[in-house]
């Protein structure tokens, strides 16, 4: 069997953070899924924040690996990111080597979008390997809803995606309709690209016991980085109407984790500065996964309100756990979530109120949601690492 080679700029590139985004959970879940299956064949390499490609060496990289899961599963991350001189020691640690030590050829993989604007950058490494290239795409989302991406946000991922295109051997969708949304950029490539879809695997939840409210009051969790196309706005208008209508004790609490993004002043403005808001709605920026876990296991519901999304990994870890969902009606949440999540239209206000009120009171739609949960199976990363090793073998056999 040729050489599998794994990417893990993404993650060296987070080494002063403590908690992870989804993409570097992803990355992680690679690492820890193809060491499994292919051992000492499987080889790590890196663009170094310096700048410099190689080879990492296998301990430095397996020890960074288990750092960066104890620090996710215990930090806080709302102390902000640790100082470039504490960092130090792991820069030095993981500079790459100049050569892999398994030679050249065979597959490499890569699943973040970290450094894919470099399109020249990306063929030198290919041409280094002299190895077929297999990538995740995440989403298409900045091309297709520019409007909820930064300002250079579109600019930036066409890049991404003409990369792919022009030399990509096969690409892996983390759901169907992610690939239908890269499959225009494979057929205007003229190139023979191998299109595969792998629901992501479904992250497993802290084995801790439900949090409770301080006052006994149900509450809801939304899970996501504060960002327009996540539309956060929709449930603190929510939140600021039932405060202003409801007596204080029948108004449930509404939990908001995820680090502040882009393009968000009103709802920064709103979760800051809105009296009504302030009994009722907390902010957590950087929660260890014990502490996420123990909130999405007694919620009440999980909330995901989004425009648009390319994969709907919140649904999975909170059906997973045995919290139900309600969610918008996107291609993405329905591929995961099945006919289990109360689904809706995310500018249907009235349609929000009326299932939040009645998940808070255990009332007829959460009691139909909580029977169609047991049918709901989750997707897991053995399945989704079999896909992956399928299509290495596919590349593998044609480089023969």
């Amino acid at each position: 069997m040729s050489r599998v080679v794994l990417d893990l700029s993404r993650l060296i590139s987070r080494l002063r953070h403590s908690t992870p985004s989804g993409v570097d959970r992803v990355e992680m879940a690679y690492a820890r899924g193809l060491l499994g299956l292919y051992g000492e064949r499987l080889e790590f390499v890196a663009v170094h924040p310096g700048g410099l490609y190689g080879a990492l060496r296998r301990d430095a990289a397996l020890a960074y690996l288990d750092e960066l899961e104890r620090r996710w599963a215990n930090e806080e991350g709302s102390k902000g990111q640790r100082s470039l001189v504490s960092i130090l020691p792991w820069l030095m640690r993981l500079l790459p080597r100049p050569f892999s030590p398994g030679g050249k050829g065979g597959v490499y993989v890569q699943v973040s979008p970290h450094h894919l604007t470099r399109q020249d950058k990306v063929r030198r490494i290919l041409a280094r390997e002299q190895a077929r290239f297999l990538c995740l795409v995440h989403d298409l989302i900045p091309i297709e809803f520019p409007e909820y991406a930064r300002p250079n946000g579109a600019a930036l991922h066409r890049k991404r995606m003409a990369t792919l295109a022009a030399l990509a051997d096969g690409i892996i969708g983390n759901s169907a309709a992610t690939l239908e949304a890269f499959r225009p950029w494979a057929e205007k490539s003229g190139r023979e690209i191998a299109l595969h879809v792998a629901l992501l695997g479904t992250e497993k939840v802290a084995q801790v016991p439900p949090a409770v409210s301080a006052d006994g009051r149900p509450y809801f969790i939304c899970v996501g980085t504060i960002e327009p196309r996540k539309n956060h706005l929709l449930l603190l208008h929510l939140w600021r109407q039932m405060a202003e209508t409801l007596p204080p004790k029948d108004v449930p609490r509404l939990v908001v984790i995820g680090r502040r993004g882009w393009e968000n002043e009103q709802v920064l403005d709103m979760l800051e500065r809105c009296p009504a808001l302030r009994d009722h709605v907390e902010e957590l920026n950087g929660c260890p996964d014990s502490r996420i876990g123990a909130l999405l296991r007694g919620a009440r519901a999980l909330l995901l309100p989004s425009f648009a999304e390319g994969y709907g990994m919140p649904v999975a870890e909170a059906l997973a756990v045995g919290t139900p969902v309600i969610c918008s009606d996107l291609a993405a949440m329905r591929e995961v979530g099945g006919s289990v999540p109360d689904y809706l239209d995310p500018l249907d206000g009235p349609g929000w109120r009326a299932a939040i009120l009645d998940h808070a009171q255990c009332g007829p739609v959460w009691q139909a949601q909580m029977q169609r949960l047991p049918d709901w199976r989750e997707p897991d990363w053995g399945t989704h690492m079999q896909i992956v090793a399928q299509a290495i073998a596919g590349l593998q056999h044609e480089g023969l």
